[in-house]
């Protein structure tokens, strides 16, 4: 790798932190005044102007609150929970393109510059691969904690992730199947005109659903279930810790919301729009996500958490079988659309 590649994957990689943790925070403010609108109450609207500086404010709360150490905890286990479900959701965004790549002159000669730090030909796998290891900081935060609830929770959320996560691979081969590749900037490139949804809704659905379950939000919030665990996984962190938990499941949710909109919704693409200048990619790729993040907030103000047998008897019993039946009918498909 050459200086400039090297340059642009060290920017790209602060960007997408910044963008990310920036997300995060304002995920949380739009969860907290749409949730109130719903409710008809008015929510945060005090710390800045229509209450934008609301999440920094609420981060520096965090930061300056007491962290203490429960007796009896694993320390180094403990300590390394929030920092691994952080980094993991992080990591999954490496590979969503955003945006054609730009050509721009450098030393004399024109270079590339991607709007995606990595394009491998294993993309979907890696994201697959990659969310599923976030799990593993919940249940070890559990089971580090010395506290019952917050084993239960990590149990639960262990559970869960197994039930729900073969619906959600399963769900992504109709798109694989379709678009002959891997590789997310090629499956982008095929939903120029149209995107894949209209060919894939139940595959759609079934991810959809198995996102809310991966990033444990409600009506699959159970590793938390506050009425049955205090607070679950997390009952024994505070400050910054328990922060690094809370952005991790949030950045979690623009990433399964970026997954979606790359593999279902044409990624940065509108359908019967022609080319369009990058940084109207980006807009148009961010409304997108913000869209589903909103349908994530919709959800969680109307629907009853679920009891945990529903939950699972749900992941295997139906999204499973439905999954399959959408493999097996988008073989059809295939074969009838080639034998045309």
């Amino acid at each position: 790798m050459d200086g400039f590649s090297l340059a642009v994957a060290a920017i790209g990689s602060v960007i997408i932190v910044f963008a990310l943790l920036t997300g995060f925070a304002y995920t949380t403010l739009l969860e907290r005044r749409v949730v109130a609108r719903m409710q008809a109450r008015i929510g945060p609207n005090r710390a800045g102007p229509f209450g934008l500086l609301q999440p920094a404010a609420d981060g520096l709360k965090l930061a300056f609150k007491e962290n203490f150490t429960p007796t009896g905890v694993d320390r180094l286990t403990y300590f390394s929970a929030p920092v691994l479900s952080l980094v993991v959701a992080m990591m999954a965004f490496a590979l969503i393109p955003i945006a054609d790549p730009i050509t721009v002159t450098w030393g004399g000669q024109e270079r590339e510059i991607a709007f995606q730090l990595a394009d491998l030909n294993i993309g979907i796998l890696y994201i697959l691969g990659v969310t599923s290891l976030a799990v593993y900081g919940i249940a070890l935060a559990g089971w580090s904690s010395n506290n019952t609830f917050s084993l239960l929770g990590g149990l639960r959320s262990s559970a869960q992730m197994v039930s729900y996560e073969l619906a959600m691979g399963i769900s992504l081969i109709g798109v694989v199947m379709i678009a002959g590749t891997l590789s997310l900037a090629e499956i982008v490139e095929m939903q120029r005109v149209r995107p894949f949804v209209l060919l894939q809704p139940l595959g759609f659905v079934i991810y959809a659903i198995t996102a809310l379950a991966e990033t444990n939000r409600a009506p699959f919030d159970m590793p938390e279930a506050e009425q049955e665990l205090i607070a679950g996984y997390h009952t024994e962190y505070t400050g910054l810790r328990f922060a690094m938990f809370f952005m991790a499941e949030y950045i979690n949710m623009i990433v399964v919301s970026a997954v979606a909109t790359t593999l279902f919704l044409g990624g940065y693409h509108l359908p019967f729009v022609g080319d369009m200048p990058w940084f109207v990619q980006i807009v148009v790729f961010t409304a997108k996500v913000i869209a589903c993040l909103f349908v994530f907030i919709w959800l969680r103000a109307t629907l009853p958490r679920l009891r945990y047998d529903q939950l699972m008897d749900f992941g295997w019993k139906v999204l499973l079988p439905l999954s399959i039946a959408n493999v097996v009918l988008t073989a059809i498909g295939i074969v009838i659309w080639q034998a045309r």
